[in-house]
């Protein structure tokens, strides 16, 4: 675990992240806070390309809580069976879709608590939508942002919460918004877990990890 970062270097390295990419996308594929939650849900351990290959043709047809109930298990199962857990997370899916129904009216509500209630939305999950949708800063830490947070001294825990923490905590609130796709997209494309792309890296000088793969 790298030491944590001054003001002055991590407002230095959100500045560059924002110049290469000003408004960074998360890459799962929806067309509302419903079907967005659905996805955020079924990415858990699997790849983004993978849930969007599935939904896609799931979501034009199911893209509402009822329309989703409508389809019901065994077709939702077929849709999402080649996702890792895809059994699990039906009924997930499909047990959330219930309750979005009958206690909020068929809407996805938008506070985090209300969003753990739902079976299979973790606060990972409900940080991602948060952001996602509803523009909060929230901050959803997955492998890439803990990988990129203790390596470079960004934001180091020893815990998906305590970096959660210490990206809220440390990173200039003029960065919040964007802070944790920018770190998903620098863990996923450059900071590798296997052989990390230190040579063209555009925060190399700055960060903090000792066995920089030059």
């Amino acid at each position: 675990m790298a030491k944590q970062l001054d003001y002055h270097t991590l407002r230095e390295i959100f500045t560059r992240f924002q110049a290469a990419e000003p408004e960074p996308k998360g890459e799962l594929e929806h067309v509302n806070v419903y079907t967005l939650v659905v996805a955020v849900a079924l990415s858990a351990q699997a790849t983004d390309a993978g849930v969007n290959k599935a939904t896609r043709a799931l979501f034009e047809i199911a893209d509402t809580p009822q329309k989703m109930l409508d389809l019901g298990l065994e077709g939702l199962t077929e849709h999402i069976k080649t996702i890792g857990l895809f059994r699990q997370k039906a009924k997930n899916v499909i047990k959330l879709s219930q309750i979005l129904v009958d206690d909020y009216g068929g809407e996805v509500p938008n506070s985090r608590a209300a969003l753990q209630s739902l079976p299979g939305v973790g606060r990972k999950t409900a940080n991602v939508v948060l952001n996602m949708w509803w523009k909060q800063p929230a901050q959803a830490v997955d492998t890439h942002i803990f990988r990129v947070g203790n390596r470079s001294g960004i934001a180091p825990g020893k815990d998906v919460d305590a970096v959660e923490r210490a990206v809220e905590d440390n990173i200039p609130a003029d960065f919040q918004q964007h802070a944790h796709h920018w770190l998903i997209l620098h863990g996923r494309y450059h900071c590798k877990a296997r052989k990390p792309m230190c040579g063209n890296c555009l925060i190399r000088d700055l960060c903090m990890f000792e066995d920089k793969n030059l």
